[in-house]
């Protein structure tokens, strides 16, 4: 049985990711409150992998999950991209058309804007997790109150889906990364089967010194997935720089990182596994 750390509790968009990453496999959820907590779990307990969101397409990066993941030491051991559906569910017994509160997290209200503008009727209340709503509308028997988390919620809470698919935007995704205790790593994943790594790194404050480190990874034919600049908190027009790479040949990515980490400033190597 994996024991696996997700922000949030069962219904979750979290617990949904671990259970498709690792489908056909026994788990034990740790569920934390926030992603502070997570790392905390993992730190006090090694055998403990993590799943934490890092990114969505409409709301962008978490960039906070970005200094989080750097600080802990944990390493990147694998990817799962989430498409995100919401729903709308209420209690069973209360009528829809009766419905006088919604409750969810902030992003997922903000995803859901063009069908609550059409439900004015709707109070729209702020929580801290999709499926906690829903959990707790359940727990306190809130009538009139609904929920906007994912359907899978509703038998967990005996809650009953009133509307399917609310979001805006169809094409949602969110990407998770799986997390280990770098000590577990190489037990848990082959590094010649990967094929992306992510990184992060900083550079000198010198003219040109960005398009060198692009230019390296050109001539090795490593392709940049991802970029992504963040302030460095007391240090004036200096960022860290949080780069995903996909290689096919695991040996020349290494060549790679060899041929740049002279050109920038404590280089780290994040995690390599298999992207998807």
């Amino acid at each position: 049985m994996k024991k696996i750390a997700i922000q949030g509790i069962p219904g979750s968009f979290h617990d949904i990711a671990a259970h498709e990453y690792f489908a056909g496999e026994e788990l034990q959820l740790v569920c934390c409150n926030t992603f502070e907590a997570l790392f905390r779990t993992m730190r006090a307990e090694d055998d403990v992998l993590g799943l934490m969101a890092i990114e969505n397409t409409i709301a962008g990066s978490l960039l906070h999950n970005y200094e989080l993941l750097r600080e802990s030491g944990m390493t990147i051991i694998g990817e799962h991209k989430l498409h995100i559906e919401h729903s709308l569910l209420c209690l069973p017994e209360d009528d829809p058309a009766h419905l006088t509160e919604v409750n969810s997290h902030p992003v997922a209200l903000a995803q859901c804007r063009n069908y609550l503008e059409r439900h004015p009727a709707l109070k729209v209340v702020e929580t801290d997790d999709t499926a906690g709503a829903a959990e707790m509308i359940a727990r306190q028997r809130l009538h009139g109150h609904a929920a906007i988390c994912h359907a899978g919620a509703a038998p967990l809470y005996g809650m009953k889906v009133v509307d399917h698919a609310i979001e805006d935007n169809k094409h949602n995704f969110t990407r998770f990364l799986v997390l280990c205790d770098p000590w577990s790593a190489d037990r848990l994943r082959d590094v010649h089967a990967t094929n992306k790594s992510s990184i992060v790194f900083t550079l000198p404050h010198e003219e040109g010194s960005l398009s060198q480190v692009l230019s390296i990874f050109s001539f090795y034919k490593i392709n940049l997935s991802k970029i992504q600049s963040l302030p460095i908190i007391g240090r004036e027009w200096q960022y860290l720089f949080y780069v995903d790479v996909c290689y096919s040949d695991y040996i020349r990515y290494r060549q790679s990182i060899d041929a740049v980490r002279p050109l920038t400033r404590e280089l780290k190597i994040l995690g390599e596994y298999r992207g998807n």
